[in-house]
C-alpha cells in the first residue's frame, strides 16, 4: 500500500523546496508538489468563492490575511489529491520543515493501526506541547495521542481519504485559519490524533508570510477570550467522546 507524499511550495519559493527536497530525499521519499496558492493575487471573486466575511466575523476574532486566505486553498487542493486519489491516506507538508524522526517508520507505523482514523498530526505548531487527554503506545517507537485540544499548525499531516472529503465538504466557504478549522473537529466531522513523538519539526529559521504587523491590529483580544471559553466545553467533550471510542476499539483489537 502506497503513501504519496504532498509537498506545498509556493513558485518562487526555490530554497524552501530544494531544502524540502534534499530533507526527504535523505529518507528516500519522493512527493507530489502542491503550488501554493499566493493569497494577494486573487481576485475578489476567487477569494469570496472560499472565503466568507460573514463566517469569519461569526467564528473568529480578525478577518483573515490574504496570505492566510492562500494558504487555507493551498491546503484543499492537497485535500482534494487526496479525495480524488486511490490512496487511503496521504501525508500533506507545509515546505518549511525538519525530519528530526523517521518520516517512512510514522508512515508505517499509521498503515498498521487497528482502528479507524481520520486526522494524525505529525507535528507541532512552532514545536510547541500541549497537554494530553489520552496516549496509547503502538509500537517500540511511536504512541498514539489525543490532546486535550487538538494540536495546531500543518507542518506536517496524514489525512484519510474519506477525512479529505469530508474536511472539503465541511469547509466550503471557510472562515477561520486552516489548522483553527481543524481544532474544531466536533465542527468538521473528523476526529484528530497525534503520533508521537513527532517525527517532523517546523524550521524555525523560516520567517512567517502570514503574519504581518499591520495584520496584527486587526485583532480582538476581547472577542478572541469569549470564544475560547465558550469553545471550551464543547471541545472538552468532543474529545471525551472521541478518546471513549477510541478506547472502545482498542479493546476490541
Amino acid at each position: 500500500m502506497t503513501t504519496t507524499f504532498y509537498l506545498i511550495n509556493l513558485d518562487g519559493s526555490d530554497l524552501r523546496l530544494k531544502q524540502s527536497t534534499e530533507r526527504l530525499m535523505e529518507q528516500g521519499i519522493t512527493f507530489e508538489r502542491i503550488p501554493a496558492v499566493l493569497g494577494v493575487a486573487l481576485s475578489e471573486e476567487e477569494r469570496d468563492k472560499n472565503y466568507s466575511h460573514k463566517l469569519n466575523e461569526k467564528q473568529y476574532y480578525y478577518p483573515l490575511s490574504p496570505a492566510q486566505i492562500g494558504c487555507y486553498m493551498s491546503h484543499r487542493k492537497a485535500w482534494q489529491k487526496i479525495a480524488d486519489g486511490d490512496e487511503a491516506f496521504g501525508v500533506v507538508l507545509e515546505d518549511d520543515f525538519i525530519l528530526p524522526g523517521d518520516l517512512n517508520k510514522a508512515v508505517e507505523t499509521i498503515k498498521g493501526l487497528e482502528f479507524d482514523w481520520d486526522v494524525i498530526k505529525l507535528a507541532a505548531y512552532a514545536n510547541r506541547e500541549r497537554p494530553v487527554e489520552f496516549k496509547h503506545k503502538i509500537n517500540d517507537h511511536f504512541d498514539i495521542v489525543v490532546h486535550k485540544k487538538p494540536m495546531s499548525g500543518g507542518a506536517a499531516t496524514a489525512i484519510t481519504k474519506e477525512a479529505a472529503r469530508q474536511l472539503l465538504a465541511s469547509t466550503t466557504p471557510f472562515g477561520r485559519p486552516c489548522d483553527t478549522d481543524i481544532q474544531h473537529f466536533w465542527e468538521r466531522g473528523v476526529e484528530v490524533l497525534s503520533l508521537m513523538p513527532y517525527p517532523v519539526s517546523q524550521d524555525m529559521r523560516y520567517e512567517s508570510t502570514i503574519e504581518t504587523k499591520s495584520h496584527k491590529k486587526d485583532k480582538k483580544p476581547v472577542k478572541r477570550l469569549f470564544q475560547q471559553i465558550s469553545q471550551h466545553w464543547l471541545n472538552s467533550k468532543a474529545v471525551k467522546e472521541q478518546v471513549k471510542k477510541l478506547q472502545q476499539q482498542l479493546r476490541s483489537h
